[in-house]
């Protein structure tokens, strides 16, 4: 109901500007057709423009859930009266009696008009039909109808109340008195509106009076006819009846020098009274209320490292964006691609390529029938100006660098299963001499000088055996064993490392794949020379 009266508020504020406007600038002057779009105008603006609302988003800082001001205040139940008014059904029903009763009053009229049209003789002249009735009513005409009673008025006087009759009729005055008079009815409340009504249906009578003038050879005959119709009191509702009220305003009217062109700059005065009702009033400001933490946001800082972190939930747009930033704040080229999704619309498989200008960095994938983990990207800037470029699990975003790079696979029985890198897992048959089952892990990492890797292998007897690269300016391999001080077999692209080949003499950045097998299988493959383990070390080519 609120919503209700502030419409009814914003329509007749705009249709008080008009008619001011009309009332106070143009009403005394000769522009009558402008005069009348001007006041239709008026009419449609009056109604349409306060549904136009613009909405304007801003953003601000939560409200804090608790205040430290805060009293309790304590309040006393007041029990409801037996009978309470409500005004706005009281209002309601007021507005439904006057619309009822002039919707009635307008049914009638087109009754009684209908009537005095029916099995009438119907004359055709042009795009007229002239109609020749005996009632003592004033002329008026009705779209391309024209009635008049011939036996009441002279020749002259006939030729004079036709042409002006033709204004109306060509010109389809009947439009602008139809809708003047459904808004009279809608807004019968407002007392504008009818001052508004009449307004039109005047200008209507200069508009037929001055084209009417033109044609006619005698204009002071014209003004007798205009007196002499006066006499007539029956006239005919919803219609453009050549006696109207303000006769004399009339005849002043044509008589009137005709205005000067430079006048119509009038016309726009109402420009900047509607330009402040918008600015004012049709703008509609939205409050939201920023999230304390983004989620799914495409870059966090987390102990300044800049963090781009992938969830299950992350979209492709996402996606997108986080490649974009990359590149843009990092100079981190990153393709990605194989993204699957389940019926959730959650991930189940992502492939992500990095690369650091020329160089390359290690690679994300993640395949499953399972949503994937939270995982992400890490970009550290070290106190050099080099970027160091590491691939995480969110659980390891809290750590710190040195930890947060190393990237772990433990033993598992699971195939095609999500981890944090390529992987492929098989198990091997069980070992009859300790009931234990043996894995074989195939990890893939490409590596630059700007990253750091690790590798840890559960094998037989919870032994460890870990493999890292180190990023340092001559780029090496070490190999420790937890468990056993046993020396493991090492065979670089096939061939077997002699005792007399150092792993410092293994550049970490010509490394392409590296096989790590243990217990059974490493006996079945390489005999007893590999019962102590044996890693198999692929370059690249």
């Amino acid at each position: 109901m609120e919503a209700l009266f502030i419409y009814i508020a914003k329509s007749g504020g705009l249709l008080l500007l008009f008619y001011t406007a009309y009332y106070f600038l143009l009403r005394k002057e000769t522009f009558f057709t402008s005069n009348r779009w001007f006041l239709l105008t008026g009419l449609i603006t009056s109604v349409v423009l306060p549904f136009i609302v613009y909405t304007k988003n801003v953003w601000v800082a939560p409200a804090s859930t608790q205040n430290p001001d805060f009293q309790p205040v304590f309040t006393q139940t007041i029990e409801n009266p037996l009978f309470e008014i409500n005004w706005n059904y009281v209002l309601l029903a007021c507005y439904g009696i006057g619309f009822m009763a002039l919707l009635i009053k307008f049914a009638i009229d087109f009754y009684s008009l209908n009537a005095i049209l029916k099995g009438k003789k119907v004359k055709q002249q042009a795009d007229f039909k002239f109609i020749d009735v005996k009632e003592n009513i004033a002329p008026f005409s009705y779209f391309e109808y024209i009635v008049y009673n011939s036996s009441l008025y002279t020749a002259t006087e006939l030729e004079n109340i036709i042409e002006h009759e033709k204004v109306h009729s060509d010109q389809n005055h009947t439009v602008d008195v139809l809708v003047s008079r459904i808004f009279s009815i809608l807004f019968w409340f407002n007392p504008l509106v009818w001052l508004y009504k009449k307004a039109i249906t005047q200008n209507l009578e200069f508009i037929a009076d001055n084209e009417a003038a033109k044609k006619l050879s005698d204009k002071k005959a014209y003004q007798y006819t205009l007196l002499k119709i006066t006499t007539h009191e029956n006239c005919v509702a919803i219609t453009n009846h050549f006696y109207q009220s303000l006769i004399k305003k009339r005849i002043v009217m044509l008589n009137q020098n005709q205005s000067k062109k430079r006048n119509y700059w009038k016309y726009y005065t109402v420009i900047p009274a509607l330009v402040a009702f918008v600015l004012l009033f049709q703008i509609e400001v939205v409050a939201h209320e920023k999230e304390q933490t983004q989620k799914n946001s495409a870059a966090e800082k987390v102990k300044g490292m800049d963090v781009y972190e992938i969830k299950k939930t992350t979209t492709d747009q996402e996606l997108a964006t986080i490649t974009e930033k990359l590149k843009a704040e990092h100079n981190v080229d990153a393709v990605i691609s194989e993204t699957k999704r389940n019926s959730n619309n959650e991930l189940t498989s992502i492939k992500v390529d990095l690369k650091n200008g020329k160089e390359e960095t290690q690679a994300l994938h993640i395949s499953g029938s399972d949503a994937i983990k939270d995982c992400g990207i890490i970009i550290k800037t070290e106190e050099n100006g080099s970027k160091k470029i590491i691939v995480v699990t969110k659980n390891e975003f809290q750590k710190d660098a040195t930890e947060a790079s190393k990237i772990k696979i433990k033993k598992t029985q699971k195939t095609n299963t999500n981890t944090d890198v390529k992987t492929n897992t098989t198990t091997g048959k069980s070992d009859p001499t300790n009931g234990t089952t043996n894995t074989h892990v195939i990890t893939t990492f490409k590596t630059n000088v700007n990253t750091n890797v690790n590798v840890s292998t559960d094998g037989d007897k919870n032994e460890t055996t870990s493999i890292t690269y180190y990023s340092q300016s001559k780029p090496k391999v070490i190999v420790k064993s937890g468990g056993s001080s046993a020396k493991q077999l090492i065979i670089v692209d096939g061939v077997v490392l002699t005792d007399g080949t150092s792993m410092d003499d293994i550049d970490a950045l010509d490394i392409e794949k590296m096989s790590v097998f243990k217990g059974t299988q490493a006996i079945e493959k390489y005999g007893d020379k590999g019962k102590n383990g044996v890693i198999e070390i692929t370059t690249k080519k």
